[in-house]
C-alpha cells in the first residue's frame, strides 16, 4: 500500500483511511494487524538500554506503546494537524492525562462551565482531591479567563460544542485569552471530530477525544486520545514548565523539549502519565477505532443532515416548547457555528418537551427506533433525559449552567433513514402528551 506519512499531500477523507499505516512486512496484510502482545523482544542489551532511556524509538511494553495503537495515534494526529498523539483507555483517561501533564497539586486550571456531566464532576471533585483547583468561566465570555488566572494557572479547557448545552465557543478569542495568560488551550473535540472542526487551526494547543463516540462511531468500545498541536512554546517561560524544560531524573537527565522538540508535551504524557497509571488502550480497541475512522468522513455529513432536518421538524411540532441546535438560524450560536463549523453543526439536538419531566419520561418510554442510552456518537439514534441521568449529580444551578433543565431531552441523531426517525419521534411525542 502507499505510505501516507506525507500528510500534507492528502485531504481528510484520504487520511481517515490511510494515515499512519505503512506496509506490514513480512505479511503485507492490507488491514492494520491487531498486535496482541504485552512485551517485545530486544535486539541486544544495548538496544534495551537505549529504548528505556528514550534514546531511540521502539517498543518495550504495551503499556507504553503498541504497533496497532501507533497507527491510530498517527492517524488522529494527521487528521487534526498535530505532531503526535497518545491513545488511552477512555475519554476520561485522556482528559485527566492532558490536564495532569500540565498541572500538579497547588496549581489550577480554568475551564468552561458548559461541560459533559462526567467532565464537570472530574474537574470539580476528583481534581480537588489531587490538589488541583478548577475555576469555571462562561464559555460565551472568554474575557472572564484573565480575571480567574494567576501564576499557578496551567491551562484553559473548553469543549468544541458544549454537551449537552450545544453552545459553540469563539475558539480564536478563547485561544487568544489563554495565550495572553501564558498557558495552552485544551479543546475536547469529541462532539465535532476533526471532520467538522480542526481546532488546532483556530488556536488550540492540545486536543482530547473520547474515541468511544464519533471516532469509533458504532458504540463497540471505550477509548480516548490526546493530540499535541506542537505549537505551544514551553521554553518561553521555562520556570513555569519544568516537566518539559528541566532534566528529568526518571530518564537520566533527559530534557523533553531538547529530546522531542515540538512533541515534548505528548512525549511526556506518554512516558509519565500513561506509563505510570497504566491507562493504556487495548490493541483490539485501537483496531475498532481505526475501522470507525475509515468512515468518519461519510458518517459525519449524514449525522449533520439528519440533525438539521429533525431540529426543523421538532421546531414545528405541537408537543415541543423549544429546540436547541446551533445549525438553526436564530440560534444564539448560529453565527459561530457558521464560522467554525461550516460543514455542519454536529449530531446532537436538544429540545424541551411540553409537560416537563413527566412528559419526558413518557416520551422516552414510547420511542421505538431511537435507543435510550447514555452514549453519544453512535451510528444509531440515541435519546436520554440528562437531568435525571448524565447530570444527576449536579445541583440545579450547575445543571442550568450546563444547559440542562427538567424538560430537556437530548437526542443524538444517527444515520438511519430520516423519514423513519421523524415517524418515531412524532409518535413518541404524541404519546408523551396523553
Amino acid at each position: 500500500m502507499t505510505n501516507t506519512n506525507d500528510n500534507n499531500a492528502y485531504r481528510l477523507g484520504t487520511l481517515a483511511l490511510h494515515a499512519g499505516q505503512a506496509d506490514d512486512s513480512p505479511t503485507h496484510c492490507s488491514a492494520v494487524p491487531i498486535y496482541a502482545t504485552a512485551a517485545y523482544h530486544f535486539a541486544s542489551p544495548e538496544d534495551a538500554a537505549n529504548l528505556y532511556a528514550l534514546k531511540q524509538p521502539g517498543n518495550i511494553y504495551s503499556r507504553l506503546t503498541n504497533p496497532t495503537n501507533e497507527v491510530l495515534e498517527k492517524r488522529l494526529a494527521a487528521l487534526d494537524g498535530g505532531v503526535g498523539a497518545v491513545a488511552l483507555a477512555s475519554g476520561q483517561a485522556a482528559i485527566i492525562a492532558a490536564v495532569m501533564t500540565l498541572a500538579q497539586a497547588g496549581q489550577n486550571i480554568i475551564t468552561s462551565a458548559s461541560l459533559y456531566g462526567g467532565t464537570y464532576m472530574l474537574f470539580s471533585r476528583t481534581l480537588k482531591t489531587l490538589g488541583v483547583e478548577a475555576r469555571f468561566y462562561n464559555a460565551d465570555r472568554p474575557e472572564e479567563i484573565a480575571a480567574l488566572a494567576d501564576a499557578n494557572t496551567r491551562c484553559v479547557y473548553v469543549e468544541s460544542m458544549g454537551n449537552p448545552r450545544g453552545d459553540v465557543p469563539d475558539f480564536r478569542k478563547t485561544a487568544d485569552a489563554a495565550h495572553a495568560i501564558g498557558v495552552p488551550l485544551i479543546v475536547d473535540n469529541t462532539v465535532t471530530t476533526p471532520w467538522l472542526l480542526r481546532s488546532i487551526e483556530h488556536g488550540a494547543d492540545i486536543v482530547v477525544y473520547s474515541t468511544t463516540k464519533y471516532i469509533g462511531g458504532h458504540g463497540v468500545h471505550v477509548g480516548g486520545a490526546v493530540v499535541d498541536g506542537g505549537a505551544f512554546d514551553w521554553s518561553k517561560e521555562p520556570g513555569r514548565w519544568p516537566r518539559f524544560t528541566e532534566p528529568d531524573k526518571a530518564y537520566n537527565g533527559l530534557t523533553f523539549v531538547e529530546a522531542f522538540g515540538r512533541a515534548a508535551f505528548v512525549s511526556h504524557a506518554r512516558t509519565h502519565w500513561l506509563y505510570d497509571t497504566g491507562a493504556c488502550m487495548s490493541p483490539f480497541a485501537a483496531f475498532l477505532f481505526l475501522l470507525g475512522l475509515e468512515t468518519l468522513h461519510v458518517r459525519m455529513p449524514r449525522h449533520c443532515e439528519n440533525s438539521l432536518a429533525l431540529a426543523k421538524f421538532l421546531q414545528s411540532h405541537e408537543a415541543v416548547e423549544w429546540v436547541n441546535y446551533a445549525g438553526l438560524a436564530g440560534h444564539s450560536h448560529h453565527e459561530l457555528a457558521k464560522k467554525y463549523l461550516p460543514n455542519g453543526a454536529g449530531g446532537i439536538v436538544g429540545f424541551g418537551i411540553k409537560g416537563g419531566r413527566d412528559a419526558g419520561v413518557r416520551f422516552i418510554k414510547s420511542v421505538k427506533l431511537a435507543s435510550h442510552m447514555a452514549n453519544i456518537g453512535d451510528a444509531r439514534t440515541l435519546v436520554i433525559h440528562p437531568a435525571s441521568t448524565t447530570h444527576q449529580q449536579m445541583t440545579d444551578a450547575q445543571q442550568r449552567a450546563a444547559g440542562v433543565s427538567p424538560e430537556f431531552i437530548r437526542l443524538c441523531v444517527g444515520i438511519e433513514d430520516l423519514s423513519d426517525l421523524q415517524a418515531d419521534l412524532d409518535q413518541a411525542l404524541r404519546a408523551s402528551q396523553r
